[in-house]
């Protein structure tokens, strides 16, 4: 089966980011598909390399880039979220004079049509979210 995955939650909010990513994990590790993970309203937190959660905790962020590297999964956060909350690539960094950018790398920033596209092409479209 062919998934992709809709995460609304930022990493230390709720447990709607962790459950996104086990969902992935033990997906792929039964031999399903992860067409794209869509990060979305405040789960774009997910891509931020500022996160410095103490080190007995889940360092969810570069977990998620660890999947995504390990797999090569899409993994797409939806530029308007990302903008609002001070998530931004080199290119938007760039584009809005800030000094630096802060996104991880293996993440891609892009619109809500990359949503569309995964559902279009997923067999499941699951949303995790607070």
């Amino acid at each position: 089966m062919k998934f992709s995955l809709a995460i609304y939650a930022a990493p230390y909010s709720s447990e709607g980011s962790s459950t996104a990513y086990r969902f992935a994990q033990t997906a792929l590790a039964q031999g399903h598909d992860i067409y794209r993970l869509f990060f979305y309203s405040d789960g774009v937190h997910n891509a931020s390399s500022l996160a410095a959660p103490p080190q007995d905790e889940l360092q969810l962020p570069e977990h998620w880039q660890q999947l995504i590297n390990t797999h090569d999964i899409d993994a797409v956060v939806c530029v308007a979220s990302a903008l609002r909350r001070g998530i931004l690539n080199t290119e938007e960094a760039q584009r809005y004079d800030k000094s630096t950018s802060n996104m991880l790398e293996g993440f891609d920033i892009s619109g809500l049509g990359q949503l569309v596209d995964a559902a279009v092409h997923s067999d499941q479209v699951i949303t995790f979210g607070p």
